[in-house]
């Protein structure tokens, strides 16, 4: 027998999905094919295929494209014979998803020298290579671009920023979450504040930026509604007080005619305590108890049903005459 006769070169496995031959595999789903680990090895030679991570093969020749360095930390961090499911147990995060999620200002895929992974808490992987693994409580729903899964920009902008030190990059990526209409501030706050990530005073300043920014653009949008919705004027960031009497307090919008006020709940995440519900909830009280109708209206709502917190305004505005008439109150701008 010749032992120096080489062996039949075996097919390349096939995806599952494509029918076509993979680009990359891990070492679980090449043994399930029947490739022993001594055949792997050899065809790993200078010049064949390329171990990119542990475990991960790439079953080519050449440099890892980006699709391939993204779904080969997927396969890493992928549970050990897992199946892929609705709810894939691993999911892209931090710049790259961010990159993803078409940021601008986030780097190409190609100038990351890392890619950050999400996975459960529970699970005992490390990090290793180009690949950061990082750990949730309780993982997001992720969302699927260009076939990869990748968590919420408001998830991904915490796990990018904690890994960042440049407060102007901090802004910018802040910044375009909510000017780009990704999500609300109060999202991305939430997800920094649980990342303990609000302690750090870049971050903090950026904070103060987005909530402006949010602020701002949720006030262009309530305009707009009052505009497009051929709603009356109503007068603009007023205070009212009682003639002679305490502050009751500002509101965004107020139509004194009709007794109906609209303020914008732009509370940021970290100031959700009970004192400050309190305070929000005594005003509302007292405004409705001298028989003026407050409606508070959330950002997300103004951003994703704009028509229908119109009909609200609209609705309580008509509503006026069949009510009680309000206390008369001095209204001042704000």
């Amino acid at each position: 027998m010749n032992h120096n006769t080489p062996i039949t070169p075996r097919p390349l496995p096939l995806s599952p999905h494509t029918g076509r031959a993979q680009r990359l595999a891990s070492a679980d789903q090449l043994r399930a094919q029947g490739m022993p680990a001594a055949e792997v090895a050899a065809r790993c030679r200078p010049g064949g295929w390329q171990q990119l991570l542990p475990g991960v093969f790439l079953l080519h020749p050449g440099q890892p494209t980006s699709e391939d360095r993204l779904k080969a930390a997927l396969l890493y961090a992928r549970r050990t014979g897992a199946v892929p499911t609705l709810r894939p147990d691993a999911m892209i995060t931090g710049l790259a998803a961010l990159t993803l999620h078409r940021f601008s200002s986030a780097p190409p895929l190609t100038a990351l020298d890392r890619i950050d992974v999400l996975v459960p808490r529970t699970r005992r992987l490390r990090s290793t290579g180009w690949v950061r693994v990082v750990r949730a409580p309780e993982a997001p729903e992720p969302v699927e671009l260009t076939g990869v899964p990748v968590a919420p920009v408001a998830r991904s902008v915490a796990d990018a920023v904690s890994g960042l030190s440049d407060a102007e990059t901090v802004r910018r990526l802040l910044t375009e979450a909510v000017r780009g209409g990704h999500c609300e501030p109060g999202a991305v706050v939430r997800e920094l504040n649980r990342a303990r990530l609000l302690t750090r005073p870049h971050v903090v300043d950026a904070v103060d930026t987005l909530l402006a920014e949010g602020r701002s653009l949720s006030e262009q949008r309530l305009y707009d509604m009052v505009r497009e919705s051929g709603l009356p004027d109503p007068l603009w960031n007023v205070d009212l007080r009682l003639p002679g009497g305490p502050h009751l307090g500002g509101v965004d919008a107020y139509w004194p005619d009709q007794a109906v006020a609209v303020e914008l709940d732009t509370r940021a995440p970290r100031q959700e305590d009970d004192a400050l519900w309190s305070e929000y909830t005594r005003k509302r009280e007292h405004l409705e108890r001298l028989g003026i109708t407050v409606l508070h209206i959330t950002p997300r709502k103004l951003r994703e049903a704009m028509d229908q917190q119109a009909t609200v305004v609209r609705t309580a505005l008509m509503a006026a005459p069949d009510r009680q008439p309000s206390a008369y109150v001095v209204v001042l701008p704000r």
